[in-house]
């Protein structure tokens, strides 16, 4: 196949360069130009013709729809990300630190999945011989995908394929075996030219395909080096249409920059069907994935993981990693309880406050800068305790990102306790959002969170009035408040 001209086109004015150039020639702005495949004015076939299924205006209504179908990987938590499993012909891009565990993550996955294949393929197949049925005529086959159906499927197909660019297929089966993964059957190709990724993908029709990662792939129509941006959103264009068009599931590996977005074009998150995040300390033995995007189901969903030395484990009660391990209570610690998808959980909010002299520091670790400032200025405003020559420090422990304004309540009461050196009562928890006139607005989904603090051994909680559960939960003495004043009164009444 003979080469396509390219050219650089600036992201900036539009302008464009037949070869690459540090400023643009048209608008003199530096570092814009980006290489592209040039348009031809003869009509030749578009290589994407190919893949592009022809379609009719059709009415909603008249649409048949149906809930797509679903392959739990093996992994409880990945799969409650995803919203269940994967989606036949969807595209899932993951993305996250170097070292963080997204090879390990998915190597683990595709071989729970190959050999849930392999297990179903041979029942269907002694079903089979035993009775001499015809796949048609096997009890449960369904020809629109029902499971014997898609066991079916599976039989035709190669099972899954990892495609790694970045490690030879040694050091991937050396991987394997330190993960235990003894005999494990998943079919490996090293390789990062597109051509024979996407030849290969129609050769082997797999059910489930990795490709690790979308930044070590290039397409023989580009000659930017691989990673580049043009090569990152041809490849990615390519193998996103061959897996509507074949129905096969593809999981993209991405990079991500120093700023911990992921690198290359954003278009490329635009035209995937799921984004997710592997996110954790490499020092820690935890990692945390957070769903961004996803077509298929819930966002801001987020999976717990723990690294051992067999690859990563989920981790089913997360709670217990956000709570410190306190003896006695602590002064400047409160405990909150916060939703990340549909699944509550209790994460401790740590304050220290400390005198800061002329120029205060105001530094927050999981939680929102500006909003600490925000809270500072209503605590002294409404509940007349004053922070403006103090340090203050918060924390969400355990490396949680806390997104939501519920955690407003208990940043104000672990200030207010770390100021006055007193500790809140053991068995504490808060929640409730903070308005600017004082106010504590109620939380979404209150008694969900209350229940989960009560089923944790929680015995105390200072929650907002409209939380306030109509029904006593055993074991559970509620204080519920209408305005920041009445929540410091109804912690100095629990000294």
């Amino acid at each position: 196949m003979a080469k396509e001209k390219t050219v650089y086109t600036c992201g900036e004015c539009g302008g464009t360069s037949s070869k690459w150039l540090g400023q643009c020639p048209h608008c003199k702005a530096w570092n814009t130009l980006v290489e592209s495949v040039a348009e031809t004015s003869s009509p030749a076939k578009n290589r994407f013709a190919a893949l592009a299924r022809t379609a009719e205006v059709q009415a909603l209504a008249d649409i048949e729809a149906a809930d797509v179908a679903r392959t739990p990987t093996g992994l409880d938590e990945l799969d409650r990300v995803l919203g269940g499993g994967i989606v036949e012909g969807g595209v899932v891009l993951i993305g996250g630190d170097p070292g963080i565990g997204k090879s390990t993550l998915l190597l683990q996955a595709l071989d729970h999945l190959q050999r849930a294949e392999l297990g179903v393929s041979s029942a269907t197949e002694s079903a089979q011989d035993s009775e001499g049925l015809a796949p048609s005529q096997v009890p449960g086959h369904s020809e629109r995908g029902g499971p014997a159906s898609r066991a079916a499927l599976g039989a035709q197909r190669a099972g899954v394929l990892y495609v790694t660019g970045e490690e030879s297929g040694a050091q991937v089966a050396l991987r394997a075996r330190r993960l235990g993964l003894e005999g494990s059957r998943v079919q490996v190709l090293a390789e990062i030219q597109l051509e024979k990724i996407l030849a290969t993908l129609e050769a082997q029709q797999p059910t489930v395909a990795v490709i690790d990662s979308i930044q070590t792939v290039y397409s023989d129509q580009l000659t930017s080096a691989p990673g580049s941006v043009a090569q990152v959103r041809e490849c990615a264009a390519h193998l996103t249409r061959a897996a509507k068009a074949s129905g096969t599931s593809i999981v993209l590996v991405g990079h991500v920059t120093k700023e911990g977005a992921l690198a290359g074009p954003r278009v490329l998150e635009h035209m995937v069907d799921t984004v997710l995040y592997f996110e954790g300390d490499t020092h820690s033995s935890f990692r945390l994935i957070r769903a961004i995007k996803n077509r298929f189901g819930a966002v801001n969903e987020i999976g717990v993981f723990a690294m051992t030395e067999k690859g990563l484990k989920g981790v089913s009660n997360p709670s217990a990693i956000f709570l410190s391990q306190h003896a006695e209570p602590v002064p400047g610690s409160c405990v909150m309880v916060t939703l990340e998808g549909t699944r509550p959980l209790l994460v401790e909010i740590q304050a220290l406050v400390d005198s800061g002299g002329p120029s205060p520091r105001r530094l927050s670790v999981g939680l929102d800068r500006d909003r600490l400032a925000m809270l500072l200025a209503v605590l002294h405003r409404h509940a007349g305790v004053a922070c403006m020559d103090q340090d203050v420090f918060v924390n969400a422990v355990g490396g949680v990102r806390i997104s939501e304004p519920a955690a407003d309540l208990a940043v104000l009461l672990s200030i207010t306790s770390s100021l006055r050196g007193k500790p809140l009562p053991k068995g504490f928890i808060a929640f409730g959002e903070v308005g600017l006139a004082g106010e504590v607005r109620p939380a979404p989904r209150g008694q969900e969170r209350l229940k989960e603090a009560a089923k944790l051994g929680f015995s105390v909680a200072v929650v907002p009035k409209a939380n306030a559960p109509k029904k006593a939960i055993e074991g559970l003495t509620i204080h519920p408040v209408e305005r920041v004043e009445e929540a410091i009164q109804a912690l100095r009444g629990l000294d």
